[in-house]
């Protein structure tokens, strides 16, 4: 008699893990007291929050969250996915960047429709097989320049949706464009000595110079940057001599499918080269509009639909391999492909505002742990001490993702903090980039993790268990840093 063959069990989809977490948070909420801090307001963004001022809730109907709560009493666990949803305006999370990823889908849609990425890529295969895998390492070291310098965070996902096909049939796969891209980007961000969303906010805040420190911070960046290009390029060889070695093998196969359906070793057709040339264009103007005019959401997502509409026309018009039925279908189907990665989002949103949200001077169980911190460090070794605001600010990341939010939630409590606990400022605002931006590259809660991901069909079960060993990385040579920083004397 033979054994029946089971189907090994599948891992928890990234929606119930984070409806799980949004359930343990709901239940702090309950165990935790709410609290808030009094806020002075400085010059500029300059604020104070001192750990003396620090006040639990006297309201006696403050409660936690409870099942479900009709609109403007309270939150509830059965309101935290449209509360999730519609958290933000729409030049930030979650409602913009949701409008953002349908839109950027859909373009991206019609893009592939169009098969001109395909039958390039086949061009270029053919040309150059000499040593492909040391593309990886130097878009490694632009994109962390990009990340160091204007903060380049969501504007990868497009880079994701564009190169993760092209890697794949190349014979690569999708983890090694994440890695030269959002990885990049995001040890650039944690990394930098001018990054205006998270040094520049910390230090405006703690009352340094713009810029200051720059010299300890830059050869930071470097040694980050060149560590993670180098493991870039060791992931993108090893995977180059056997693809099933990947983490994302199975997933990939999906792109090897051919969305637009071209067959293997054909030649670029006429126009194909106009398609290529519009996506280089709009790339550069994409940079231009984010660097020159800090254009956000609103204006990237006009951007890449233009860059859709046009590669449509030529399509249409000039190729005349679709109709413009096609590229609305193509651009229905490339937006319901970020319907999943927009539910994720919201409900991480919905985490934060389980305990409370990120506003100091509002009662929250958030600001309960805060202060539980602050108090925790008072007292020990400035080098203990300044190692466990790294720590912290790795933790509180999961819960706070935005690099200026946590900037403002954290940084007028630690900057008057370090000053009491032998720290200097500078290292508390250097504890508190390196916490927020390397942990970005884990933690379900970000935003822009989910939207890459989602770009490059991996899940983040599958993501999280080979990302943890290089955020672990990150971590140690962080530390080493910030301890580097306390025996110097750094200011």
């Amino acid at each position: 008699m033979q054994t029946p063959i089971t189907a090994a069990p599948r891992a928890p989809d990234t929606l119930l893990i984070l409806f799980g977490v949004a359930l343990l948070c709901a239940l702090l909420s309950w165990l935790i007291p709410p609290g808030s801090f009094e806020v002075v307001a400085g010059e500029g963004k300059q604020r104070t929050i001192t750990v003396e001022s620090f006040r639990y809730a006297s309201e006696p109907t403050q409660q936690g969250v409870v099942l479900f709560a009709r609109d403007g009493e309270g939150l509830g666990v059965l309101n935290l996915p449209f509360e999730g949803l519609v958290a933000g305006d729409r030049h930030g999370t979650t409602v913009g960047i949701a409008a953002f990823l349908l839109v950027l889908g859909g373009a991206f849609g019609m893009i592939m429709r169009s098969g001109a990425l395909d039958r390039a890529l086949m061009s270029l295969v053919r040309r150059y097989q000499a040593q492909p895998t040391l593309l990886f390492p130097l878009l490694f070291v632009a994109f962390s320049l990009g990340g160091a310098v204007f903060g380049m965070g969501e504007e990868t996902i497009p880079f994701v949706l564009l190169l993760a096909p092209i890697a794949v049939r190349m014979g690569f796969d999708s983890i090694s464009v994440v890695l030269c891209t959002f990885v990049a980007t995001q040890v650039g961000f944690g990394s930098s000595w001018m990054n205006p969303f998270s040094v520049a906010i910390a230090q405006a805040i703690a009352g340094l110079e713009p810029l200051s420190g720059a010299g300890l911070r830059g050869a930071g960046w470097a040694t980050f940057t060149a560590l993670g290009a180098a493991f870039t390029w060791w992931h993108a060889r090893r995977i180059y001599r056997d693809p099933r070695l990947s983490p994302s093998y199975a997933t990939d196969r999906s792109f090897l499918q051919g969305e637009a359906e071209t067959q293997a070793g054909e030649s670029m057709r006429r126009g194909d080269g106009w398609v290529l040339l519009l996506l280089l264009a709009a790339m550069v103007w994409v940079i231009w509009g984010v660097v020159v005019h800090q254009y956000y959401l609103a204006e990237l997502s006009a951007q890449f639909f233009a860059l859709g509409l046009a590669v449509a026309v030529l399509t249409v018009h000039l190729q005349r391999l679709a109709s413009w039925n096609d590229m609305a279908e193509a651009f229905r189907r490339g937006a319901e492909q970020m319907v999943g990665v927009v539910l994720v989002i919201a409900l991480a949103k919905a985490l934060m505002l389980a305990l409370g949200g990120a506003d100091p001077a509002k009662p929250g169980a958030l600001n309960t742990i805060l202060y539980g911190a602050a108090v925790t460090l008072d007292g020990l070794p400035a080098a203990l001490s300044a190692w466990l605001m790294l720590v912290f600010q790795s933790a509180l990341n999961f819960l706070v993702p935005s690099g200026s939010g946590q900037a403002a939630l954290t940084m007028p409590l630690m900057a008057p903090l370090s000053d009491l606990i032998g720290v200097s400022r500078q290292v508390a605002v250097l504890a508190f980039q390196y916490g927020d931006g390397f942990t970005n590259l884990l933690v379900p809660t970000s935003a822009v993790l989910m939207g890459v991901l989602g770009a490059a069909r991996i899940s983040w079960l599958v993501w999280a268990r080979y990302a943890i060993w290089l955020v672990a990385g990150l971590f140690a040579v962080a530390s080493v840093f910030v301890l580097l920083a306390v025996a110097i004397g750094w200011q």
